[in-house]
């Protein structure tokens, strides 16, 4: 009895140490594979090379959203296209589009220009941010004086969200940084800036007339 009970503890012990030291590697059949074990391809991550490798297998793959398309919980979208190098009449277009922005949170909108746009046009509007600083900065050539120019003042909102969107002559796309709610409140910021320029501005002028006569 105590040789068979020696026996029996030895067999236990050792199926003990088989079980511990063979580790399972093989994780068994997946019922859906495809949901368990992702290809894991980013979505504009895959290469020209990658796509003509896959047309040769016949699947035709393209990563380019179809024209038109608006992201999930997109707000106010932008449907004019940016217009191919040496073209401008999608810039020229963009004047009839209007800030569909019927109010906004003020304080908001000026941290927003302060973050993106000051850097280069000056907290107060003038082209004199730090990347400037009256010549003494990095950046050789003033940036637009968004307040007290004309050509800026004029400009109409429609245009500006394109300059914001897709770039314009030195100023890059700001499309990743700022979603397109964000844009519209920063030029309605800008906006709300001109307006007062040209309010005390007429301001001063009725005054000194006044004081002529």
């Amino acid at each position: 009895m105590k040789k068979i009970s020696i026996l029996a503890l030895i067999v236990v012990a050792v199926s003990a140490i088989v079980s511990c030291s063979d580790v399972r590697r093989n994780p068994g059949k997946i019922y859906m594979p495809d949901m368990a074990y992702s290809r894991a391809i980013e979505t504009y991550s895959v290469t020209e090379e990658q796509k003509a490798e896959w047309l040769k297998q016949g699947i035709h793959y393209s990563n380019t959203p179809v024209p038109g398309t608006i992201k999930r919980g997109e707000l106010f979208p932008f449907l004019i296209a940016k217009d191919v190098p040496g073209d401008s009449t999608n810039y020229v277009a963009s004047k009839q589009v209007k800030n569909p922005l019927t109010s906004m949170d003020t304080v908001e909108a000026e941290r927003l220009y302060l973050v993106n746009c000051a850097i280069c046009h000056g907290p107060k509007l003038d082209g004199n941010g730090p990347l400037y600083k009256s010549g003494d900065g990095p950046f050789p050539a003033k940036p637009a004086q968004l307040v007290g120019q004309a050509q800026y003042e004029n400009m109409p909102e429609g245009q500006m969200f394109y300059s914001v969107t897709y770039g314009k002559n030195k100023m890059g796309s700001y499309a990743s940084q700022i979603n397109t709610k964000q844009r519209w409140m920063v030029i309605a910021y800008i906006k709300s800036k001109q307006n007062a320029g040209k309010s005390s501005g007429a301001a001063a002028g009725s005054d000194s007339t006044a004081a002529k006569k």
